[in-house]
């Protein structure tokens, strides 16, 4: 062990003598972890120009309109009910003084526990018309399943619903942020002038929060796209769902990448409009001056309106789904804790962990580069390294297995030649593959919150502790590391949710007969098992619970406030 702690210092030594030396080494390091984790886009990128025979024409000709109609529909009205929900309720809690508003800043934000796909399950379990309520309908009035008509959950209609129940929480938080941060010059302008409170709402604050409504409703929109669970369940042909049925229904890997490539397209449109809100952000802020804000007192009939529009979505998009799926958990004990789900919470634990863990280890030598040589280049690889969480699982899924499987039958070939056996599947199909996928879809989770914490530790630390002798990298392992031990933990956590909670990239990789929570519901809930289901679905949710209470904590630690 001593041998082996002795090997490693004087690697360190050496590897910190060369990266000291050499000022390419840290741009070199983050250069290749980008490369890395761009291999799904460039490889989705790269078989655009390769044909694909007939099978594009007929995709074009038959299921390509569908899929691009339904997406832009879904796209349309998740974007326009997300955005009155979350704007409307930031500005409420932000600006005005009702009754529950102090307990509405963080219940706003649970339905961000709860996956879209989770929502979709439990909403048609209880609204379709084997479900409770219709069967209440049918025994009260004595009528027959035709004789009645009842709004179709598994519909465009009601996958807009759901997602936009799921999704709001994207645009509120950061219309709320955009609300904290404008100047109160502003509004005490507005008061001025005699505006009332939806005055000011319209003529000062929506136009001022502009950019942060608009990232906002981007984020929304890319998880649109990236839904696979409720389209899917619900039978509606997106691009997700396209992109899985050319890949194991027709077996056509390349038309599975050129479809990937076209949904590829509508993120960097989204991309580009979620960047260009970020710039004009700043350039806002920059003018901003910062004092406490004064509240709009609100009474009567506009305090209940208050309370009822900030009460709706909670009750919709989480109290509601939470107790039907407590009922369900508890009236099926026997079936929803079975030896299956045991053993499929340890595989999500499992490469939950794994993956936070590698994901905290680059994103922290990807800050580190920038700290140490904080040049442009290092800044935009990281940033190309981070653009994974915007790109559909999917995507991200189909651009591993292709050249995965390539390697995979080249080393079986030479394999074969020279020694006379093949080794199988050693890349794709295999944890691996799956781990690598979650790294490329969730590290900017990571990186986001080791950066964020990196640059709160002075650089007078840096530069004390290269004075008394210490190399860069025992100054990452003996001073940022123990000060960031929190901002670590949190990343690692956030990272394991997001890994429990995706479901296409998880059901396009995973090798045989490995389940995860997700990938359990999925088939649980495709068979009509739902009740079965349950103690996955409720782990799930309890377990997304952990980003929640980050971001509560986070907001009650936000700008103070007066009442008017």
């Amino acid at each position: 062990m001593s041998e082996f702690i002795q090997s490693f210092k004087i690697f360190s030594e050496k590897l910190d003598h060369y990266s000291s030396s050499k000022p390419f080494f840290w741009l070199a390091s983050s250069t290749f972890i980008a490369l890395l984790i761009s291999i799904p886009i460039l490889t989705v990128l790269i078989n655009v120009f390769v044909p694909s025979g007939d099978i594009w024409s007929h995709l074009s000709e038959t299921v390509l309109p569908s899929y691009i109609n339904n997406s832009i529909i879904l796209m349309i009205g998740i974007g326009s009910i997300t955005t009155i929900i979350g704007v409307s309720t930031a500005w409420l809690v932000t600006m005005c003084d009702f009754s529950f508003r102090k307990y509405f800043e963080w219940i706003l934000l649970l339905p961000l526990a709860i996956p879209a796909y989770l929502l979709a399950y439990i909403y048609t379990d209880f609204f379709d018309v084997a479900g409770p309520v219709q069967q209440l309908i049918r025994n009260i009035f004595e009528i027959g399943a035709r004789d009645y008509w009842f709004p179709d959950i598994r519909s465009r209609t009601g996958a807009i619903f759901i997602m936009s129940m799921a999704f709001y929480p994207y645009v509120y938080l950061l219309s709320r942020a955009t609300f904290l941060e404008q100047s109160t010059s502003y509004m005490e302008a507005g008061r001025n002038l005699g505006y009332s409170t939806i005055q000011s709402f319209f003529k000062i604050s929506l136009p001022l929060a502009r950019p942060g409504i608009m990232a906002g409703l981007a984020l929304v929109l890319m998880e649109t796209l990236n839904d696979f669970g409720t389209v899917e369940y619900f039978g509606i042909q997106t691009f997700t769902t396209g992109i899985f049925r050319t890949w194991f229904g027709l077996g056509e890997r390349v038309a599975a990448a050129q479809l990937s490539a076209f949904l590829l397209g509508f993120i960097v449109i989204l991309l580009i409009i979620e960047r260009y809100s970020r710039i004009k952000k700043v350039k806002e802020d920059q003018t901003s001056r910062f004092k406490r804000l004064q509240l709009f007192k609100l009474k009567g009939f506009k305090n209940s309106i208050s309370v009822l529009i900030c009460s709706t979505p909670i009750l919709f998009g989480f109290v509601f789904p939470i107790i039907l799926l407590l009922i369900m958990f508890l009236g099926n004990l026997d079936v929803a804790l079975h030896q299956r789900f045991i053993r499929t919470m340890i595989n999500t634990l499992t490469v939950g962990f794994l993956t936070a863990v590698i994901a905290i280890i680059v994103a922290l030598l990807m800050a580190y580069s920038v700290r140490l040589n904080p040049i442009r280049s290092v800044r935009f690889m990281n940033r190309l390294a981070s653009i994974g969480y915007a790109i559909p699982g999917s995507v991200i899924a189909v651009g591993i297995l292709i050249p995965f499987g390539k390697i995979d039958s080249l080393i079986n070939e030479v394999s074969k030649g020279v020694f006379g056996f093949s080794p199988g599947l050693l890349l794709s199909g295999t944890l691996f593959a799956m781990i690598f996928a979650y790294i490329v879809r969730f590290l900017a989770v990571s990186y986001n919150t080791v950066e964020s914490s990196m640059q709160k530790i002075t650089p007078n630390m840096d530069e004390a502790a290269r004075g008394l002798g210490y190399s860069f990298f025992s100054i990452l392992r003996r001073i940022h590391i123990p000060m960031m031990s929190s901002s670590l933990i949190t990343g690692l956590l956030l990272v394991i949710v997001d890994v429990m909670k995706e479901l296409p990239a998880t059901l396009i990789i995973r090798p045989f007969n490995f389940d995860t929570l997700a990938v359990q519901v999925y088939r649980l809930a495709s068979d009509e098992r739902l009740a079965e289901s349950s103690g996955a679905a409720l782990a799930i949710v309890l377990v997304g619970l952990i980003p929640v209470l980050i971001l509560s904590r986070s907001i009650s630690r936000s700008r103070k406030t007066d009442k008017a």
